[in-house]
């Protein structure tokens, strides 16, 4: 059973003679209600009422010529109630408009507009890359929509577009940790390019009623990360990533896999049936510019450290590579694992043990993946890494294996 929420629900007050455009109001406020992807609305009609005039409207049989009172109701979460709001208010002139917080549940099945985030960094097609990037950073996103003037999607800058098309040197997520000197010579390959160029278009949209499970096998099948929500009209509205999927899934109770089977059932299914076992790995003696090496080849720029009995006992990752080498090491770090084909001659001196992390978030072979999921949602994690009973490295469960599962396309 699904949980109760905090909701917001809001009352207008208007005249059934009200007009703009020559149209009722009410109607004009249920339709934007929906445009917005609100999750309900409701119009009633009064019998007996009077406003701020004391005019008294009734629909007694001799006065059916009156203006008799209408009731819309909006009911949403109190985010989306408040962007809505300036829209409603601007259809309202003489009527009475009331907030009420109040807790709700609801029956229907989760969709993309309850879990989307509505507040979207946005570029025009002619913004510079060098803007894009101080964007993505600033907001710490990893993917920016390309909008025209109506709001239409265009399409959209990842950070995988600016890694390929781009030019740009490294990673988002490790960008920030490049020296100064780096960063510029970055920015200026960067320079005189726009987000017209390196965009994914067309864009793959999705609209704001469609289900979770539409977006995830929506996403599995093209390969993306995140989608632009639009509405009716084609506007973006908001834009839902694997996280936001990954965060709901990981909300719904146990015992709640009646009430949304094909969303959850698939999370009964256990890490060992979904873990990839090609893992690279390292000792913790393995010189650095080997382990750099492996790092770099591998999509997975990660590196498990384990000792001679197959325990696993750390991990090391390009950012951690980076923070933990002092100054004198960092030039040739960076020209090996961000250089053409992984310049691992350039790569200093040193072991897995001086720049692996030694806590590393483990998950059992037969931990459902419901309790992976919440685990990786825990600790900020993109993989955890299955150990056996005894700590021994078996494989590593991603979000992108989680994904395929609520999208009913593992493997």
């Amino acid at each position: 059973m699904s949980e109760y929420v905090e909701i917001e629900l809001v009352r207008i007050y208007c005249g059934e003679s009200d007009r703009v455009d020559g149209r009722p109001v009410y109607e004009l406020l249920v339709e934007e209600a929906r445009r917005h992807g609100a999750a309900g609305a409701t119009v009633l009609r009064g019998v007996l009422g009077f406003g701020a005039g004391s005019l008294v409207h009734t629909a007694k049989i001799l006065r059916l010529s009156e203006d008799l009172p209408m009731v819309v109701e909006i009911a949403d979460r109190p985010e989306r109630i408040e962007a809505l709001l300036p829209r409603l208010e601007a259809l309202v002139k003489g009527g009475l408009i009331v907030r009420q917080p109040m807790t709700a549940r609801f029956h229907c099945p989760v969709r993309v507009r309850d879990v989307m985030a509505a507040d979207v960094a946005t570029v025009g097609p002619d913004a510079s890359l060098a803007e894009v990037v101080d964007l993505l950073l600033a907001r710490n996103v990893k993917a920016v929509p390309v909008l025209d003037a109506r709001r239409s999607v265009l399409g959209i800058v990842t950070g995988g577009d600016l890694l390929t098309r781009g030019g740009l040197a490294a990673r988002l997520s490790v960008y920030g940790l490049l020296p100064r000197d780096a960063r510029e010579e970055a920015a200026a390959l960067l320079s005189g390019h726009t987000a017209r160029e390196v965009m994914s278009a067309p864009a793959q949209t999705i609209g704001e009623r469609a289900s979770l499970r539409d977006a995830s096998q929506r996403m599995v099948k093209k390969g993306l990360k995140r989608l632009p929500v639009v509405n009716e009209a084609g506007e973006l509205i908001g834009i839902v990533s694997r996280t936001d999927i990954l965060r709901s899934a990981a909300k719904v109770p146990a015992g709640a896999a009646q009430a949304l089977p094909r969303f959850t059932a698939g999370l009964m299914q256990l890490a060992r049936d979904v873990m990839f076992t090609d893992v690279p790995t390292a000792g913790p003696d393995d010189a650095l510019p080997g382990v750099v090496a492996k790092l770099v080849a591998s999509p997975l720029r990660r590196v498990v450290v384990v000792d001679t009995a197959g325990a696993v006992i750390g991990i090391v990752l390009d950012g951690d590579l980076l923070s933990r080498c002092g100054p004198a090491r960092k030039p040739g770090l960076i020209q090996a694992l961000f250089g053409n084909n992984g310049e691992a001659d350039a790569c200093p001196s040193g072991t897995a043990r001086e720049v692996m992390q030694h806590t590393v978030h483990t998950v059992a072979e037969d931990a459902p993946l419901v309790e992976v999921l919440q685990k990786m949602l825990a600790h900020h994690v993109k993989r955890l890494v299955v150990t056996s009973d005894d700590g021994r490295l078996l494989g590593m469960v991603d979000r992108e294996a989680i994904l395929r599962v609520i999208a009913g396309r593992p493997g």
